[in-house]
C-alpha cells in the first residue's frame, strides 16, 4: 500500500460518515412522494406539458418541461457577463437548491441563475441524483440559457430501497423523452452505493463477497438503466460514482465510465501538498487498475475540493491545514491548470455552499463551493487555462 492509499484509507473513514448521512438524506418515503405529487399539482411545482417545435434541442414533441418564470427575465441567454470568471474547469460537481428529499423546493430561476454562472466557468456539470425534478430544470435552464454545456444525469442509487431507483429512472426517462440527448453526457448510477453496502454489511473490501453481492444488485440496476435507454432510441454513457477505494471491478466491467470521489483533505494533507496528492491517488488507484479491466472505462474525478471554513473549531483544520479561502485558493491553483494540461476529467467540488449540509452535520460540511450560498464569488481568484 503506498502513502497516498494509506492517507486515503485515513480520509474513508471521515468519508464513511459523510456517505451514511448523505444517504439518509437521499432516502424518499412514500409519504414523501405523494406530497411532492400533490404540491406539483396544486402548485403548478414540477412539469407542464409542452407540445411546441421548440421544446426540446432535438426536435421531440408531447413531452414535459419546467414551466418558465418571468423573473429571470423574457431572455435568459442575454446575461451580464462576470469578467472575474473563466472556463477553466473541466467539470463542476452541483446539486440545485431544494433537491433533497424529501424537502423538494427547487425554482427553475434558481437553476437558470446557476447555469448561467457555471458556464462562465466549465462546459460540464454533474449531478448526483434525480429527484425534486433537478433533471429537467437543468436542462431546461440550458436550453434556455442557450449556453454550451453538457450535463451527467444520475440516478442516487440506494441499497434496499428499490422504489428511490424506479423513481429516478422514472424521472430520467421523462426527461430524455422530454429534451433529447443533445446536451447530456451520460448517466450515472449510484453515488457511493458499494461504501454504504459495504457499511450496512460488515464489509470492508469492495472486491470481497459482501462486495460483488452488492456489486451484483447495483449492476441490475446499471443493466436496467441501459435497458431503458435503448427502449427510448438513445445512446448514452452509463457510468457509476464511488469513494476512491471502493470501486468494484464487476460493477466497472459493466459501465462505461467511473467517477471517484478524491479528496485531501479527508487524507488529512497540507493544503500544498493537496493537488499532487489527489493526482498521485487518483492514477494509482483509479485509472491503473480501470485500465487493466477487459474494457477499460474511462475514470473521471468525480469529487475534488477544498472546504473554506468550518462551522465549529474541532473540524477548522485537518491535523495538516486550515479550511478556509486562502488554502482553496492554493488548491485551485496548483490543480485546475495541471490537470486539464494533463487531460484529466475531473468535477470540482462544488459550485456552491450548500446551507442544509451545515445546518445539519455542522463542520466542513456546508463549505465547500467556489461560490457562498447566495451566488456570491469568494475571495477567489479564477485561474485562465482552457479546459480540454
Amino acid at each position: 500500500m503506498s502513502e497516498y492509499q494509506s492517507g486515503m484509507a485515513a480520509a474513508l473513514e471521515k468519508s464513511n460518515a459523510r456517505s451514511r448521512r448523505a444517504k439518509k438524506i437521499v432516502l424518499g418515503s412514500v409519504v414523501a412522494l405523494v406530497v411532492i405529487v400533490a404540491l406539483a399539482v396544486g402548485l403548478g411545482v414540477g412539469l407542464s406539458r409542452n407540445k411546441s417545435s421548440s421544446s426540446s434541442s432535438s426536435g421531440s414533441s408531447g413531452a414535459s418541461n419546467p414551466e418558465s418564470d418571468s423573473s429571470v427575465g423574457d431572455d435568459p441567454s442575454n446575461f451580464e457577463k462576470d469578467d472575474r470568471l473563466h472556463q477553466s474547469f473541466y467539470g463542476i460537481a452541483y446539486t440545485p437548491e431544494g433537491s433533497i428529499m424529501p424537502d423538494c423546493g427547487a425554482k427553475l430561476e434558481d437553476v437558470i441563475k446557476d447555469i448561467q454562472l457555471m458556464s462562465q466557468l466549465t462546459k460540464r456539470v454533474r449531478l448526483y441524483g434525480a429527484d425534486c425534478n433537478q433533471s429537467a430544470l437543468v436542462l431546461e435552464a440550458i436550453q434556455q440559457t442557450k449556453v454550451d454545456m453538457q450535463v451527467y444525469l444520475a440516478n442516487y442509487d440506494v441499497p434496499g430501497d428499490s422504489d428511490a431507483y424506479t423513481r429516478q429512472r422514472d424521472a430520467l426517462k421523462e426527461a430524455i423523452q422530454t429534451y433529447g440527448t443533445d446536451h447530456i453526457a451520460g448517466v450515472t448510477v449510484g453515488n457511493e452505493y458499494i461504501l454504504n453496502y459495504l457499511n450496512d454489511n460488515g464489509g470492508t473490501d469492495p472486491n470481497d463477497a459482501i462486495g460483488n453481492a452488492g456489486g451484483k444488485l447495483l449492476i441490475a440496476d446499471i443493466d436496467d438503466t441501459k435497458q431503458m435507454l435503448s427502449d427510448l432510441g438513445v445512446d448514452l454513457p452509463v457510468g457509476n460514482s464511488d469513494a476512491g477505494s471502493y470501486f468494484n471491478n464487476e460493477v466497472l466491467e459493466n459501465v462505461d465510465y467511473g467517477m471517484s470521489n478524491v479528496h485531501a483533505w479527508f487524507a488529512n494533507t497540507t493544503a500544498d501538498d493537496a493537488a499532487d496528492w489527489v493526482f498521485s491517488f487518483f492514477e494509482e488507484t483509479n485509472v491503473e487498475p480501470a485500465s487493466e479491466l477487459s474494457n477499460s472505462p474511462q475514470m473521471y474525478i468525480a469529487e475534488t475540493g477544498w472546504p473554506t471554513k468550518s462551522s465549529d473549531a474541532a473540524n477548522a483544520n485537518n491535523g495538516a491545514s486550515d479550511a478556509s479561502e486562502a488554502n482553496l485558493q492554493i488548491f485551485i491553483d496548483d490543480f485546475v491548470c495541471q490537470a486539464n494540461s494533463n487531460n484529466i476529467g475531473y468535477f470540482f467540488f462544488e459550485f456552491f455552499d450548500e446551507e442544509w449540509k451545515d445546518a445539519q452535520y455542522g463542520g466542513v460540511e456546508g463549505w465547500w463551493g467556489l461560490f457562498t450560498a447566495d451566488r456570491q464569488l469568494k475571495d477567489l481568484t479564477i485561474p485562465d487555462c482552457a479546459a480540454p
